[in-house]
């Protein structure tokens, strides 16, 4: 079975970028953070801080405690999406990417040319040259070459930092008998539990499982797809790209009251629907939620026709902060966020008969606000819900989901060249 894959991961991508960018860092523990406040949480450490006990999603203070040295940096995303996008170009010089799986992730396809083992080698280590030498050599990477991306994803992660881990058929199982159930794409802790209740504990037992018996515990062809990955087979994972759009803000101190963590739903609502009219895709569902200083999260969802409508959207957002109970209304929150999702690609939607003249007209109201913010920065022009705050929840980045900048940022010397237009919602529209 010939070498198909190599995966190419960064280690602890955002603190390696900041560290490139200040070598004053490198070498240093580092926490890369939302803001820089005891109350919110890592989002990526440094080996050196690893090194002393911090982990990414640990709060600030429990990583204060096992590292008081720990240089705290508050998130760039921009800066991130810079790195991102030069990686891929180094890359690019030395073999084609086959799929950008997230922001410090990529798949190659080796069968072309380079699936002999020493070719396949050749091309991980030129791969590592070219990042240091265009980018940068805080910029390391744990590269997996295997059979397919399942295998090779998994490679990737047997040795960090700075690793190259090669699984041919010949070391299968017995290369993945130290994996933990968890390091397999697909097994998160609720299907261990699920695998454990079966009585598969361990790697060499989930190897040695028959493909009937995968295909119970997934409760479907999955598990056969399980059986096969782990085999060498080149089965192709799941690739749908959409399944939610969302965003969170921790909220400064300023803003925790109610009126503006509601302001700053508006904002993060306003920015959402954007984003899924930029994918092309409807939401049918609307989850917000909001975590305390006192401690505890209320979270509620509400489901409607799908749409990508901001006014829609907006009257879904107040009709679930309505819900809640004067017990929550009491307490000061610390973070907000929602989710749009049951998403739906635009080829599936259907136009409500008897909504076609007013959801027309919509489109073309929000396609000429889209163009605006895209042309002169995000909040140029915006619902009178977030009044007030569009200087607050700035673009944010995930590993999984690489925003376009174009879409995030308010660019300030493109908005001193705007005022600002404020449109108060509800509004009733003159649909003629």
């Amino acid at each position: 079975m010939p070498l198909r894959t190599i995966a190419v991961d960064f280690n602890c991508f955002f603190a390696s970028c900041e560290q490139q960018e200040n070598p004053g860092l490198q070498g240093k523990p580092v926490a890369v953070v939302p803001v820089k406040a005891d109350t919110t949480c890592c989002i990526s450490v440094s080996y050196a801080a690893k090194a002393r006990g911090v982990r990414a999603e640990m709060g600030v203070a429990e990583a204060r405690q096992h590292c008081p040295q720990l240089a705290l940096v508050e998130a760039r995303p921009d800066v991130y999406i810079h790195y991102h996008r030069r990686l891929l170009d180094a890359i690019e010089s030395c073999i084609h990417i086959t799929e950008i799986k997230s922001i410090d992730e990529v798949e190659c396809d080796l069968t072309t040319t380079f699936a002999p083992r020493e070719k396949a080698l050749g091309v991980a280590r030129r791969i590592k040259t070219e990042v240091a030498r265009r980018v940068g050599p805080c910029l390391t990477s744990s590269i997996g070459i295997a059979p397919n991306w399942f295998l090779a994803k998994l490679a990737s992660d047997m040795q960090k930092p700075d690793g190259l881990v090669v699984i041919e058929e010949s070391d299968l199982p017995q290369k993945l008998l130290d994996c933990q159930l968890q390091d397999f794409l697909g097994i998160g802790r609720q299907m261990e539990i699920r695998l454990n209740a079966h009585g598969i504990h361990t790697a060499a037992r989930l190897c040695a499982a028959t493909k009937a018996e995968l295909r119970g515990i997934w409760g479907g062809v999955e598990g056969e797809r399980i059986h096969a990955r782990l085999r060498g087979a080149a089965v192709p994972l799941d690739t749908q790209r959409h399944k939610t759009v969302g965003h969170s803000h921790v909220l400064p101190p300023t803003l925790r009251t109610e009126p503006k963590a509601l302001a700053v739903l508006h904002r993060l609502l306003q920015k959402a629907a954007l984003r899924l009219r930029s994918i092309a895709h409807y939401a049918g569902a609307l989850t917000v939620y909001v975590q305390y200083r006192e401690g505890g999260k209320w979270e509620e969802e509400i489901r409607f026709n799908e749409t990508q409508d901001t006014l829609k959207l907006t009257h879904a957002l107040t009709q679930l902060w309505q819900q809640r109970d004067a017990t929550v209304r009491r307490r000061h929150p610390i973070q907000v966020g929602l989710v749009l999702h049951r998403l739906l690609a635009m080829q599936g939607h259907t136009t409500d008969l008897f909504e076609h003249d007013h959801e027309a007209a919509r489109e073309r109201l929000h396609a000429a606000m889209d163009l605006l913010n895209q042309t002169y920065g995000n909040g140029s022009v915006y619902y009178g819900g977030a009044f007030g705050v569009t200087r607050n929840a700035p673009m944010r980045i995930s590993y999984t989901c690489i925003p376009k900048p174009e879409l995030e940022e308010i660019d300030p010397e493109r908005q001193r060249r705007v005022r600002p237009l404020q449109v108060e919602t509800p509004v009733d529209w003159d649909e003629n």
